[in-house]
């Protein structure tokens, strides 16, 4: 008996974990299939470019937002073309500056 009230707070304490590292039951938005992209994009009106991942209208594709609000846009200027940027999607601050650390940037 003794050993089980020793034991029941490490076993709690381990799905805590599990729950904060695998997004602790908040559901995440969907991302909808081939076929409800190509409709809802019809329904969308836009004369530049269109997010395929958010159905956002913007100038370029550099500027399309992440698709979830936790997300942080990391932007990688392209080294070419001034006017290019290659944009990914990361958790926090500091997996933005390791992702642009990684590209070779200061």
């Amino acid at each position: 008996m003794l050993l089980n009230l020793l034991v029941l707070p490490l076993v709690s304490a381990q799905f805590g974990f599990f729950d904060q590292m695998f997004g602790g039951g908040h559901v995440r938005q969907q991302q909808p299939s081939g076929n409800q992209w190509a409709m809802q994009s019809e329904v969308v009106s836009c004369s530049n470019y269109l997010c395929p991942k958010t159905l956002d209208c913007v100038q370029s594709p550099a500027l399309c937002p992440c698709p979830f609000p936790e997300d942080i846009r990391c932007v990688i200027p392209d080294v070419q073309d001034k006017d290019a940027a290659t944009i990914i999607c990361v958790r926090g601050d500091s997996e933005c500056k390791e992702v642009q650390k990684l590209a070779g940037l200061p």
